[in-house]
């Protein structure tokens, strides 16, 4: 994606103001945070449609150059519109000296063919396709790699054993967060189910 985004202060608001721009191939926007007030801006549709579905939009540091003076921002939300999937608006947070931000990351899973548990069948069930995270700005992870090799069935995969960047923590508020498991196949499943119980029965009483 554009690490640099043009934009232009913008001085209306309001519905109206957002329809005037949309007509002029532009969108509106919000830069806010940093203990600054919101300064309303515009952006070309064009590039925040090819900065949005070019992926990883909002976890990635830009500049935003507007009207010259540039802002180092990270996209926090954007609005698209229900039908067309094209954007209407974008809120931009500014990135202080010294601040850390919140971010979601991708997961990755690799090395599913060195899986015990896959080969006899099992299967991965992902709880968590990304990771809330806090960071230094200047660190973002592009993905958090999970190495699957040696996992077998029943393993359960946790924050606790996944090795973050340096400076990274999780974010997410939840008691050793649980990433993924590799489940027993069905098959397996009826199959021990079916297993008769190892306990005796218990003797009928003699006559």
């Amino acid at each position: 994606m554009a690490a640099e985004l043009k934009a232009k202060a913008r001085s209306g608001v309001g519905k109206g103001a957002a329809r005037a721009l949309r007509r002029e191939g532009l969108i509106p926007a919000v830069i806010y945070g940093d203990k600054k007030p919101p300064m309303p801006v515009s952006i070309s549709f064009k590039d925040a449609n090819k900065a949005i579905y070019a992926g990883g939009f909002l976890s990635h540091i830009i500049t935003l150059d507007v009207d010259g003076t540039k802002h180092r921002v990270i996209p926090r939300d954007y609005q698209l519109d229900p039908v067309k999937d094209f954007p209407l608006h974008v809120d931009f947070l500014r990135i202080g000296a010294g601040s850390k931000i919140n971010v979601q990351v991708h997961v990755k899973f690799i090395n599913e063919d060195l899986s015990p548990g896959i080969k006899r069948g099992g299967t991965l069930n992902v709880v968590h396709h990304t990771l809330d995270l806090t960071v230094d700005p200047d660190h973002i992870p592009e993905e958090i790699v999970v190495d699957l090799a040696g996992k077998d069935i029943g393993d359960i995969i946790h924050i606790s054993s996944l090795t973050l960047p340096q400076g990274a923590s999780d974010h997410s508020h939840e008691q050793d967060l649980t990433i993924a498991s590799i489940v027993a196949p069905s098959a397996l499943k009826s199959e021990e189910d079916a297993a008769p119980s190892e306990t005796p029965a218990a003797e009928a009483p003699k006559a």
